[in-house]
């Protein structure tokens, strides 16, 4: 468990990945090296990864899958099989109505349905049942709102590569990558970021901020599905939330500090009027958590 000050720092960093030294000390009320110092340590341990998370309109990942995977023999070894597909960004080991649920992001249906003809050819699979996404309700780690219009150019594609890599890259080091001043460079990642084109936040071990238990939800809904959603998406514990179609009408994650909040966390969405919880699952373990994706290789200046 982190202390009082290294879980603020975290918190913030979720938040906003490029908070500057200075106002995470602002925040938690230190000096800007006894700062820096705690962050790099955070950083180096793995307690938090900064990343830069590239909006799904952008690089054309708006079909996405939540696959529920039956196996025979190790589900361990099947759930690492998959987790090497890079379509797939998300797998974990469950305890419940199936042994592995998988998310997978593709261009469109034709290829997500091919990608799920690719898992349920992974030796051990046997069977795939899939919810389409059509609408995230809530996602703690991505941009959820509609994209503007905004064009990119080599430079940007390559500012969005560097921040994927690495979230706190510096200004000077992106500025000598890209051949441009700090200031042209900082203007350029601000837009980016403002405009919704990428978000830079901090990739969080829950254990490290006391969140233990992670579990997952299928619910069927009476009534007007957005507002429902909308009502559950607002319950505290809940970090992702899709509306779809399959034998859901939502699909979410949450996450709690012990198995009982987990239950109460399950219990408050019971309450909300119009909401049936289907099916519930407990996360064993997560083998695969990754908002990468392929970005095109712009060459800059020629090169």
């Amino acid at each position: 468990m982190l202390d009082a000050v290294d879980a603020v720092l975290v918190r913030e960093l979720q938040r906003d990945g490029r908070a500057t030294f200075q106002a995470l000390a602002d925040r938690v009320g230190l000096s800007r090296t006894a700062v820096r110092a705690r962050v790099q340590n955070l950083l180096e341990t793995g307690v938090v990864r900064v990343v830069g998370i590239v909006h799904a309109a952008v690089v054309g990942a708006e079909a996405v899958g939540h696959v529920s995977v039956t196996v025979t023999g190790s589900a361990r070894e099947v759930a690492a099989a998959i987790a090497e597909r890079p379509a797939v960004s998300f797998t974990a080991l469950t305890a419940g109505p199936q042994d592995l649920v998988v998310q997978v992001r593709t261009r469109d249906d034709a290829a997500l349905a091919a990608e799920i003809d690719q898992i349920r050819s992974v030796p051990g699979v046997r069977s795939a049942e899939v919810f389409r996404s059509v609408s995230t309700v809530r996602d703690t780690h991505a941009v959820v709102r509609e994209l503007g219009d905004i064009t990119l150019d080599d430079i940007d594609w390559r500012l969005l590569q560097e921040l994927q890599r690495d979230g706190r890259a510096p200004y000077t080091r992106l500025a000598q990558i890209i051949g441009l001043s700090q200031a042209a460079t900082r203007a350029r990642v601000v837009r980016l970021m403002r405009s919704g084109v990428i978000q830079v936040t901090g990739l969080a071990d829950p254990h490290a901020l006391g969140a233990a238990e992670l579990g997952g939800f299928g619910l069927v809904v009476t009534g007007g599905l957005r507002r429902v959603a909308e009502a559950v998406a607002e319950q505290e514990g809940v970090r992702y939330l899709a509306t779809g179609f399959g034998r859901y009408d939502i699909v979410g994650q949450a996450e709690a500090a012990s198995r009982a909040e987990l239950v109460a966390v399950l219990d408050a969405i019971r309450a909300i009027p119009g909401a049936t919880v289907r099916e519930s699952w407990h996360h064993l373990d997560v083998v695969k958590e990754s908002y990468a994706v392929e970005l095109p290789d712009k060459p800059l200046n020629g090169n």
